[in-house]
């Protein structure tokens, strides 16, 4: 039996060597589209700096990526993330969007900023800085519902 486990423990530490060297996709860019959410819409200071810290991470074209990120099987899990949050909403293509499709983003981010849906609590659980107080969401909210109303 302890030489089975000892087989098991081997072959489970070459899987996991082995994996470290699987190539992923970065999403990183130093390039800021004019098509950005804050560019086009003129976004306060503070809360340019909030949605930059607790939001672009895995809504825009350039992540943060934190110590761990070179470590499998958490870059495969930070990757699945960035992709799914981009595909949802990728604020570095707001202005590719049409009126009626901003107007559906914008309830959709007061909905999930509201019920803390978003930022979500596996991102927060490391980024303490990311969280939302009280005052910060609804500075957030009545801004993005400004906007929306605008539009």
């Amino acid at each position: 039996m302890k030489k089975a486990i000892k087989i098991i423990a081997i072959i489970a530490l070459v899987v996991l060597v082995g994996i470290q060297f699987v190539p992923t996709e970065r999403n990183q860019s130093d390039i800021v589209p004019v098509t950005d959410f804050m560019l086009v819409n003129n976004v306060p200071k503070t809360i340019q700096k909030k949605l930059q810290v607790s939001c672009y991470d895995c809504h825009s074209n350039n992540t943060r990526y934190p110590w761990y990120n070179k470590v499998q099987p958490f870059t495969w899990f930070l990757e699945g993330h960035i992709k799914e949050g981009k595909a949802e909403l990728n604020f570095n293509e707001w202005d590719s969007l049409s009126n009626r499709r901003k107007k559906s983003k914008l309830r959709s981010i007061i909905k999930q900023i509201e019920s803390g849906e978003m930022p979500l609590d596996s991102y927060t659980l490391i980024h303490k800085d990311a969280t939302f107080s009280k005052e910060e969401t609804n500075e957030i909210i009545n801004f993005i519902t400004q906007l929306k109303d605008s539009l």
